[in-house]
């Protein structure tokens, strides 16, 4: 079956947001009380093909596609609206609600007013009680303004199309899945490839109007299995692409699997490490993580104006928060990076601003945080990081983080000085972590200001220069702060990770971009286990074909 991703173009859409956009402010400016000042309609056409298979036999294969509608309609004015922040609450006015996938004006039309209608309702009911509380009343430290004042923007590429052969895509994900047939320490085990088009158009009553997007494709390989002793483990790896045809070969994704089976016998039976503090490294994939974690969430603008977040870094700007030798750059306007498509690249945010690269961290010291339309203490426009999930309301978020340095050592060089880092400190070993899956972060005042950073493949350094050997149960726990100041150099070779990042506005495609880090300490916790144990019954033995 060959799909054609890509919805009929037409100017319809775009034509009938104007239209009712245009006629609903109308409407409400002289008729609601109070009118509203600004309105926009943000709609995503998203069309998607997914395949899994599990040893050797698929599991699914489908095609859908949609429409999702989020309206935005701010009550009062810029200084004081709808959407003001009462003691750390944020609003959500919107539902992503569905329209038809056919530009059917009288239809798209229908649920564009009752989606407006719905929200003008709660924005003005909200803002009456944010008139009227007491806590608005109060004074606050940062007294800036509800919403940035913007240049409107013109621009029409809608997403390129994709054309998708399920009937290949079935035969490849069985034969790279029959790949896990066999291998005595794997439970469970999956590979799925998929494609995704998006594209999205806006409109505002301040006369932007776009429409622009972008392709996602991507192998994702998984597969877990059960120490002895009741302990999950896990590893996978996924291969990112803008388009299915700059996706890997055979070749690399059947080697792909065939090391995760490896790693994972070798896992199921490696000791378990003990709770650890002293040197170690962490990969470029590792490092990205680490970064995103434990700082890039921590410059997002939003945090510096919520009372009710930590604010790490609110009042430090102009001031060295890593060591002079490392600079943060998030650039949403780069594609690729190591020869590597990147998931955090678009054109535009989801307020209508150009994405834009922003030098947060110069040579250690804060220069900037990642700002959307919601504007903080000095700093009254936004750099193009608003961003959201639809149904979920803009907030500013992380795109493309890029680690840079100028105190960078060749791979083996790095390990001769964790060595040396190791006899200095007199400890028995470091670490290495090779892979990671993911991590979170805690960065609000009620709670503790920590991360755990979660690896998946993790080795004991020897200062001796004996093998490597390969543990488990490792989670990486810390505080920010205090693990900047760890950080003592970084290989020569930068890495890429790919990923979603999920926080209160969603999920959304971001990418970090890093060297190796040397760091003299860093803390480790052991993982929890499970009560359960490897199955007793033993493994079923294949069909012979």
């Amino acid at each position: 079956m060959l799909v054609s991703l890509g919805l009929a173009q037409s100017p319809s859409l775009m034509d009938v947001l104007s239209q009712e956009l245009k006629r609903n402010f109308e409407t409400l400016r002289s008729q609601g009380d109070p009118p509203p000042y600004f309105m926009s309609y943000a709609v995503i056409e998203q069309e998607a093909c997914g395949v899994t298979a599990s040893l050797g036999a698929l599991q699914t294969s489908s095609c859908a596609q949609n429409r999702l509608l989020d309206a935005t309609v701010r009550v009062g004015d810029p200084k004081l609206d709808n959407y003001h922040s009462v003691q750390g609450d944020r609003p959500v006015f919107t539902s992503a609600t569905s329209l038809p996938i056919e530009d059917g004006a009288a239809a798209i039309a229908q649920r564009i007013w009752l989606e407006t209608d719905r929200v003008y309702r709660a924005a003005a009911e909200r803002l009456i009680k944010i008139r009227t509380s007491s806590q608005v009343r109060l004074e606050r430290e940062d007294s800036s303004a509800d919403f940035t004042e913007e240049r409107p923007a013109s621009y029409s590429e809608p997403a390129k199309h994709l054309s998708v052969s399920l009937k290949d895509w079935e035969a490849r994900a069985r034969k790279w899945s029959a790949a896990f047939n066999g291998q005595a320490g794997v439970l469970t085990s999956s590979v799925s490839v998929s494609a995704r088009r998006e594209t999205k158009y806006l409109v505002s009553t301040e006369g932007t109007r776009i429409a622009h997007g972008r392709t996602f494709a991507r192998i994702t390989l998984a597969a877990q299995t059960r120490a002895a002793d009741g302990m999950n483990l896990a590893v996978g790896e996924t291969f990112d692409a803008d388009e299915p045809s700059r996706l890997p070969d055979d070749k690399t994704v059947l080697d792909a699997a065939g090391r995760l089976a490896r790693q994972l016998e070798a896992l199921r039976t490696a000791p378990v490490a003990d709770p650890f503090v002293g040197p170690a490294i962490l990969s470029g994939r590792a490092a990205g993580v680490f970064f995103h974690e434990i700082f890039g969430h921590r410059v997002e603008g939003h945090r510096q104006r919520d009372e009710s977040e930590g604010q790490t870094f609110t009042k430090r700007l102009g001031s060295k928060v890593l060591p002079d030798f490392l600079s943060v750059v998030f650039d949403p306007t780069l594609r690729t990076s190591e020869g590597v498509d990147l998931n955090g690249y678009y054109r535009f945010d989801d307020e209508g601003i150009p994405a834009q690269k922003v030098t947060v961290v110069e040579g250690g010291v804060l220069k900037n945080f990642l700002l959307s339309r919601s504007p903080i203490l000095g700093f009254n426009k936004s750099n193009g990081h608003g961003r959201r999930t639809p149904g979920y309301e803009v907030l500013s978020r992380q795109s493309n983080l890029m680690v840079e340095s100028a105190n960078r050592v060749s791979e083996e060089k790095l390990r001769e000085m964790l060595r040396a880092e190791i006899r200095q400190q007199n400890k028995p070993y470091g670490l290495y972590f090779a892979e990671v899956t993911g991590g979170y972060t805690q960065t609000r005042r009620a709670g503790l200001q920590a991360f755990t950073v979660i690896p998946l493949v993790v080795y004991k350094v020897y200062a001796d220069g004996r093998p490597d050997e390969l543990v488990r149960g490792v989670d990486i726990v810390g505080t920010p702060l205090a693990s900047f100041e760890k950080i003592l150099a970084t290989s020569d070779r930068r890495e890429v990770f790919n990923g979603y990042c999920g926080a209160e506005s969603g999920s959304v495609p971001v990418a970090a971009v890093a060297p190796a880090l040397l760091v003299s300490e860093i803390e480790t916790q052991r993982k929890e286990k499970s009560a359960d144990r490897p199955p007793l019954l033993p493994r079923p033995v294949p069909a012979v074909p």
